[in-house]
C-alpha cells in the first residue's frame, strides 16, 4: 500500500447548540423499544436545532458532541463515545445530505450537553501525543479481519495507564467507504493500547475510559478499499473522575 496521511482537524471554535434532550447511546433493540423511542425523540430534537446551523456553514465540516454524565454514573466505565457520536452523525447526514470531515466527543460529569458545529480547519501542526501508531488494512469493517488486521500491528503498543484517554483516530479511506462504519471496529481492536474487559474474550476493549475522542478523515480516491489509519492516544485529565 502506497502510504498516505491520515488528517488532523481542529477542535469546532462555533457558538455551541445546548441540547434540551440529554444525549443518547446507539440502540441495538427492536423497533419501539423504550431505548429506541428515546433515541429518535434525541435525534428529532438535535436535527430541528442543527439544521439552521448547517444550512450556513460551509463544508468541510466538523461536529463535536458534549456528552454530561449524572454524578452517580461511572464516568470511566460503559457509555462509550462512539455510540453517542454513530447515531448522531447518521441522521444529519441522512436528513441533511451533509458529511463530516470530522467528529469529536467529550464526556463528564460537569457543565451542559452541547452540539457544536463549524467549518473544518485542517491543523496547521499536528498535536503530540505519547502513544502514536499507523496501521492499515483491506478487509471489510464487518468481517473479523478488520479488527484481525488492525491488532496484528500493534502487537508491540505499550498499553495506557490507567484513568481517562484521550483518543484520535485519522483515517484515510476510499471514496467507497463510508467511514462512520469504520469507528466501532477501529477501537474494538485496540485493546492492546487501551487494556481489555473481557481477558477470554477479544475485541472488548476498556473503551469506556476514553473521555475525550476525536476522528478524522480524508477521502482518498486512490485508495480503493483499503484503509490507512492513524492512532493518537495518551492519558487524559478530568476533574471528578470515578
Amino acid at each position: 500500500m502506497t502510504p498516505h496521511s491520515p488528517p488532523f482537524f481542529t477542535e469546532p471554535n462555533a457558538e455551541c447548540l445546548p441540547l434540551r434532550i440529554r444525549p443518547r447511546l446507539d440502540s441495538w433493540e427492536r423497533g419501539g423499544h423504550p431505548d429506541q423511542v428515546r433515541l429518535e425523540e434525541y435525534l428529532v430534537h438535535v436535527q430541528e436545532i442543527v439544521q439552521p446551523r448547517l444550512e450556513r456553514t460551509p463544508g468541510p465540516r466538523v461536529l463535536r458532541l458534549d456528552v454530561v454524565l449524572p454524578g452517580s454514573v461511572p464516568l470511566l466505565e460503559h457509555h462509550d463515545l462512539d455510540n453517542y457520536l454513530f447515531p448522531l452523525v447518521k441522521r444529519i447526514s441522512r436528513d441533511s445530505g451533509c458529511h463530516f470531515a470530522s467528529v469529536w466527543g467529550t464526556k463528564s460529569h460537569a457543565g451542559t450537553p452541547r452540539l457544536c458545529l463549524d467549518r473544518a480547519r485542517p491543523a496547521t501542526s499536528r498535536p503530540v501525543f505519547g502513544h502514536t501508531y499507523e496501521v492499515s488494512t483491506t478487509a471489510s469493517a464487518e468481517s473479523p479481519a478488520y479488527k484481525e488486521q488492525i491488532a496484528d500491528q500493534l502487537g508491540s503498543a505499550v498499553p495506557l495507564r490507567d484513568g481517562p484517554v484521550s483518543l484520535h483516530l485519522g483515517f484515510c479511506v476510499g471514496p467507497r467507504r463510508w467511514w462512520p462504519n469504520l469507528w466501532k471496529p477501529t477501537i474494538d481492536a485496540l485493546e492492546r493500547i487501551l487494556g481489555g474487559t473481557t481477558p477470554t474474550s477479544r475485541w472488548h476493549p476498556r473503551d469506556g475510559r476514553i473521555v475525550q475522542l476525536g476522528m478524522h478523515c480524508r477521502i482518498d480516491r486512490s485508495l480503493g478499499n483499503d484503509v490507512v489509519i492513524r492512532v493518537d492516544a495518551d492519558p487524559a485529565t478530568v476533574e471528578g473522575t470515578t
